[in-house]
């Protein structure tokens, strides 16, 4: 495995432009190109983006070895074996998609943002139709409603993760509705960061390299992890 970091060459900015400005779903198949494989090969790799001074910055952990395919992109890549024991407390980031599964009349499997849900719920109780409507006092505030939901769903994914989580040091920031393929498609992401207790360095290693939750095709799921100092 390979962890990577590929950001615009300096230089070329300008010419790396019309890659980075496309949607969610266009940088995945965008990243694609670093990392050919044969037709109907599935995704061996995980990524994120984060925007440093106006320009991006892709981490990526994959199977193979990323190559530029242009000059306006450079890559920096070293092999990733991280080496973890029971007992290990380390910081960690991790961009995910939290979600939870329900399944309708029909019997079909649905996904649906864990914070809409909720809402929804909370809604359904009181008979109302819109969070406008509620306007009692018990109405949660939004920012602790999106803390409490999306904590929870980190929380219930811990131990398939390998992990214990500090939830008093869990920071859960930058909640937002991101548009998907065609512009249509909508999903959530949430940024969390804090400390983790190793408990299981199997389970670990594979979350580190196979990503959590869904939403990987958009960018989530890259759990990032370093050791405290």
């Amino acid at each position: 495995m390979y962890f990577s970091l590929i950001h615009p060459t300096p230089g070329h900015e300008r010419a790396a432009a019309h890659d980075w400005i496309a949607g969610a779903y266009q940088q995945h198949q965008w990243l694609w190109r670093f990392l050919p494989a044969l037709s109907g090969s599935p995704r061996q790799f995980v990524f994120r983006r984060q925007d440093i001074d106006g320009l991006p910055r892709y981490y990526v952990v994959s199977a193979a070895e990323p190559r530029s395919p242009t000059p306006d992109w450079a890559v920096h890549s070293k092999p990733y074996a991280p080496r973890l024991e029971s007992g290990d407390e380390l910081r960690f980031d991790l961009r995910a998609n939290p979600v939870v599964t329900t399944r309708g009349a029909d019997g079909r499997a649905r996904r649906h943002d864990v914070v809409m849900q909720e809402k929804k719920r909370l809604l359904g109780e009181r008979g109302l139709a819109r969070w406008a409507d509620w306007t009692t006092p018990d109405r949660p505030a939004l920012p602790d409603l999106i803390r409490r939901t999306c904590a929870a769903w980190l929380h219930a994914r811990a131990t398939r993760l390998g992990v214990v989580i500090d939830d008093e040091a869990l920071q859960v920031e930058g909640y937002a509705r991101q548009r998907g393929k065609n512009d249509e498609l909508r999903f959530s992401t949430v940024d969390f960061g804090g400390r983790l207790c190793v408990t299981d360095p199997e389970a670990l290693g594979k979350a580190l390299f196979d990503g959590v939750g869904h939403g990987k095709a958009f960018g989530c799921g890259l759990l990032l992890v370093r050791a405290f100092g």
